[in-house]
């Protein structure tokens, strides 16, 4: 991500959106097995919710600098609370609850971010873009798809670039419909505690003790 965070401040003058889209599902990567990044945490946390934290937070000087700018960070309606004592899951894992967890911290970041940035220069949504999309992690899973890829593309490129969503920060849609995420997305306590996390994790703050557990 630091990487990536170098190569798009070096390549792009101009950044008007950053969409956080890149995602591992329940089975995809290791089937039932917990496996981990090459930083040591829990793969789906990692992938689905850490890499684009920290590319966000590498990149919001740049999105600032060109605002008018948006963020959407693309979730699901799966969603399951974050146990503070096993946020790696090394005690319980299970993929599905795995993939949730990280799409909840994904909206309760967006949430953050929503509180920390000013609306009239830089907006921050998320979204579940659509249902059982036929995508490789659907096939994976075995699941029959439900809804198309252009249905996902569509509620993603609305929060993108639709006039009518300036402005509009700190939501959660269900495709193109404002809905309720789960509870937890809501409290404040837990997304201080996520975010702390979060940076000691990114490398963000000093480390001290053994990552991952808080």
């Amino acid at each position: 991500m630091r990487d990536l965070a170098g190569r798009v401040i070096a390549g792009h003058p101009r950044l008007d959106a950053l969409v956080s889209n890149a995602g591992i599902g329940y089975t995809t990567e290791g089937d039932t097995r917990r496996m981990q990044s090459r930083d040591g945490y829990e793969l789906r946390f990692a992938v689905n919710y850490l890499a684009g934290y920290l590319l966000t937070r590498l990149l919001l000087p740049r999105l600032q600098a060109c605002a008018p700018a948006r963020i959407v960070n693309v979730a699901s309606a799966g969603q399951a609370p974050i146990d503070f004592g096993d946020v790696m899951l090394d005690e319980h894992y299970d993929g599905a609850r795995a993939y949730r967890q990280s799409k909840l911290a994904q909206i309760m970041f967006t949430f953050d971010l929503a509180d920390e940035l000013d609306p009239r220069s830089l907006t921050a949504n998320c979204l579940h873009p659509a249902t059982y999309m036929p995508t490789k992690i659907v096939r994976a899973d075995g699941t029959k798809p439900v809804d198309s890829i252009g249905e996902g593309v569509r509620a993603t490129l609305r929060l993108v670039a639709d006039p009518e969503m300036d402005g509009v920060t700190g939501r959660y849609f269900d495709g193109l419909a404002a809905a309720d995420p789960h509870p937890q997305a809501r409290d404040a306590s837990a997304r201080r505690r996520l975010r702390d996390l979060s940076d000691l994790l990114c490398g963000l703050v000093p480390a001290s003790g053994r990552p991952g557990r808080n």
